[in-house]
């Protein structure tokens, strides 16, 4: 009880935080792979895998380079209406939704929420469970020919690309 209390109060001291120190960065960041047919594109990905890491995300940056990302992993499958938000995203980002096979199962395109209250912020839902998500520049997924059915590929991932 007392690590959920913990977590509450981590989860919403964010949301008090000024956008300078929202900018915090994961302390890993992997290689990460997207597989189809235009061939394997290359990632650098900062590593979003503890409830607090989820929650901040890419909130408060200003700038992310074209071959960077987050990567956000679950220990469980997500259900389809679950989704992601832009609350305090100052950038607008393309987002992949990954099931346990490691296959892109839904994506789309996100713009900053420039709302001061998060319940004015839109949340993007895949639509079908997932167990990973990937979020990276807009227009990167178009320019790149990411799409639905592509294999991702990381350090330890359970993903079957061939």
């Amino acid at each position: 009880m007392k690590h959920l209390l913990h977590a509450a109060i981590l989860a919403l001291g964010s949301l008090a935080l000024p956008a300078a120190s929202l900018a915090q960065e994961p302390a890993e960041r992997w290689p990460l792979a997207v597989h189809g047919d235009s061939g394997p594109h290359d990632f650098r990905v900062e590593v979003a895998d503890e409830p607090a890491e989820r929650s901040r995300g890419l909130m408060g940056r200003e700038h992310l380079a074209a071959d960077a990302g987050m990567l956000f992993l679950y220990p469980d499958d997500q259900a389809g209406g679950s989704g992601f938000w832009m609350y305090r995203t100052l950038i607008p980002l393309d987002i992949a939704f990954i099931d346990g096979q490691g296959r892109i199962v839904s994506t789309h395109t996100m713009q900053p929420c420039g709302s001061g209250d998060p319940a004015d912020c839109a949340v993007t839902r895949p639509g079908v469970s997932y167990r990973a998500a990937l979020e990276v520049n807009a227009g990167t997924f178009e320019a790149l020919d990411i799409e639905v059915g592509n294999c991702v590929s990381w350090p330890g991932a359970e993903s079957r690309c061939d």
